[in-house]
């Protein structure tokens, strides 16, 4: 018989605890901590009360934690001492059927893991799905997470603990994150789809109107149709569409008005190159099922649903960044139509491949009437560790960063690295690595500011010569637009000091400019009330990437919801990842903020 929150919260601290037993490997002081927080209005608040139970306990606990848990294909699995929890876990892996080879591998592994960091590798072997990683997968998780720094691997074996836990307790509960499988497997099929030359590497890489792309369009509007979406089509520059309509007056029924007002939402669904399967996408995939199960029960909203798959954010084929959610501001540049990607195709040629109009008159009539929508709500991925770390699964999005970007270069003298005294010197890196590390401090002076130097070069540059030159890029970003330009203005102070300090030249070309974006307050209060709704903590927190949320932004309030990402919260990346049971969250909370914004 399944276990229910009614039985938990009422049972004494001992039958809590027993409840519970086998939740975290021989830890029963985890539920006898966690007791105290009862009564947990749902099986997410308990979720996360053990996790935060976890991460305020002492260092020496946390590693006992670890260490609590057995090798993976160890000694215990061979002897047949692992508990029922982990016995199973290892065998819906497969690591009860290694080849000689895999378990050789897998021991030499689990040997070099512990004489490194000192506690067992720990992986939820059962994966972000819940149905196994394959033993391939679980070794090449191993042999990366090798190179860890011990303090971050200590970090990660703690988040798969909890993710173990967590799957652990489902079954206890009886419990399938029916709506969060569904948003998973649709993005797993949707990434199917890539780009010649990535695709054969097994990489994801879906540009602006490829064959891929045009895949993935398709690929959404049968699922759209599916769902029950009352128009879906591909608009003048290849975004999708999909709009359910909301009741007719009087009802909630399945009588339809094409006039309501409507709710926007939406996001990008091409990638960057070699990317992950969820930044963008899922932020179409959810309200996605939301208007599924809608369509599912009959009903209607007062309001209609407007999902936009946006055809182009990451400005990978053509230096076009936004194409898609700016068409819909009426900020379609006309001058993209004549750039030209890598094999010299233009813009305007792909579209025509792609049947689009490429038709400057089709494509500024995309243009929206803010008059007509409630607003533009927008979920993603976090793209960052800050939810990771806290072990929360949501963060609510206070602004989206406004960002300055430069290219600069700072001219001094090449000399001999030998015969160059160090005071008579015109070392033009050195200025650039001063400035580097100004930069680093400054903005760590003030609240959600980051300045990063991505890109820091000495052209023909030699071991034995003083750099002459030194090219350098700089990235400044902050919540709002002063904070932004203070940082800026303070940077750009210093790098004259040191120029002058130092004897040499410098440039500083500004490349590119973006309006920080602030979350409407009454839009950001409903994506908070939604998380409370859930039994989570709410996290606000801004974003230090853009999305096509800043566009909506220029025309309609809007705000966003965050999502964890697993490894780290890296994103852009093929380890890009992401849980069935936060995207069950996600789910949940759109469908709470869609039944609530006539409150």
């Amino acid at each position: 018989m399944a276990l229910t929150l009614e039985h938990l919260n009422a049972a004494d601290r001992e039958a809590f605890v027993a409840l519970l037993d086998g939740t975290y490997e021989h830890s029963p002081w985890i539920a006898q901590r966690a007791w105290s927080r009862r009564p947990f209005a749902t099986l997410a608040a308990l979720k996360q009360a053990l996790a935060d139970t976890v991460r305020e306990a002492a260092l020496a606990e946390q590693l006992g934690l670890i260490r609590a848990h057995p090798e993976l294909a160890g000694k215990a699995m061979v002897s047949k001492t692992l508990t029922a929890e982990s016995t199973n876990e290892q065998g819906r892996a497969g690591l009860t059927d290694c080849t000689p080879e895999e378990f050789a591998c897998i021991q030499q592994l689990n040997a070099d893991y512990n004489a490194k960091f000192g506690f067992p590798f720990t992986l939820a072997v059962r994966g972000p799905r819940g149905g196994g990683l394959g033993r391939q997968q679980i070794i090449e998780t191993f042999a990366r997470r090798l190179a860890h720094h011990p303090d971050y691997e200590r970090a990660e074996c703690l988040r798969n603990i909890h993710r173990i836990a967590e799957i652990r307790l489902n079954d206890k509960f009886g419990v399938e994150p029916a709506l969060g499988n569904r948003v998973w497997d649709w993005a797993e099929a949707l990434a199917a789809h890539s780009d010649p030359g990535f695709k054969e590497r097994g990489q994801l890489t879906v540009t602006y109107l490829t064959e891929a792309h045009r895949a993935c369009a398709a690929q959404l509007q049968g699922w759209m149709r599916e769902c029950g979406f009352d128009e879906v089509g591909v608009d003048a520059v290849g975004n999708v569409v999909g709009v359910y309509h909301g009741a007719a007056p009087g009802g909630s029924g399945p009588a339809a008005d094409p006039s309501a007002p409507r709710l926007l939402t939406g996001s990008h669904f091409d990638t960057v190159r070699n990317g992950g399967k969820y930044d963008g996408r899922l932020g179409i995939l959810v309200p996605m099922a939301c208007v599924r199960e809608l369509h599912r029960a009959g009903r209607r909203l007062p309001h209609g649903i407007e999902v936009v798959g946006f055809a182009e954010e990451e400005g990978q084929r053509y230096k076009a960044t936004f194409l898609g959610s700016g068409a819909l501001t009426g900020h379609f540049d006309p001058g993209w139509l004549e750039q030209r990607d890598a094999d010299g195709v233009t813009m305007r040629q792909a579209m025509g491949a792609a049947g689009l109009p490429a038709d400057l008159a089709a494509i500024a009539a995309l243009q929206r009437d803010p008059e007509r929508y409630l607003g533009f709500v927008e979920v993603h991925i976090e793209q960052g560790p800050v939810l990771n770390a806290l072990d929360l699964p949501l963060g609510v999005v206070t602004s989206i960063n406004g960002s300055v970007r430069f290219l600069g270069e700072v001219q001094g003298m090449a000399s001999h690295a030998g015969t160059t005294p160090m005071g008579q010197r015109r070392d033009a890196a050195a200025a650039v690595a001063e400035l580097c590390l100004y930069m680093e401090r400054r903005a760590a002076q003030a609240p959600d500011v980051v300045a990063t130097m991505g890109q820091l070069q000495v052209p023909d540059g030699s071991i034995n010569v003083v750099p002459g030159r030194c090219r350098f890029s700089l990235d400044i970003r902050a919540t709002t637009d002063a904070a932004r330009d203070a940082c800026v203005a303070d940077v750009r102070a210093e790098l004259a000091a040191i120029c002058a300090r130092r004897g040499v030249a410098f440039t500083l070309e500004e490349t590119l400019r973006a309006a920080a974006a602030p979350s409407h307050p009454a839009w950001q209060a409903r994506w908070e009330a939604a998380v409370q709704a859930l039994g989570l903590p709410v996290f606000r927190m801004p974003s230090g990437a853009g999305h096509d949320a800043m566009k909506l932004h220029e025309i309609m309030p809007q705000a966003m919801l965050f999502m964890r990402g697993l490894n780290a919260g890296i994103s852009h990346n093929p380890l890009e990842s992401i849980t069935n049971d936060d995207t069950e969250l996600v789910v949940r909370a759109f469908q709470h903020l869609l039944d609530h914004l006539e409150t």
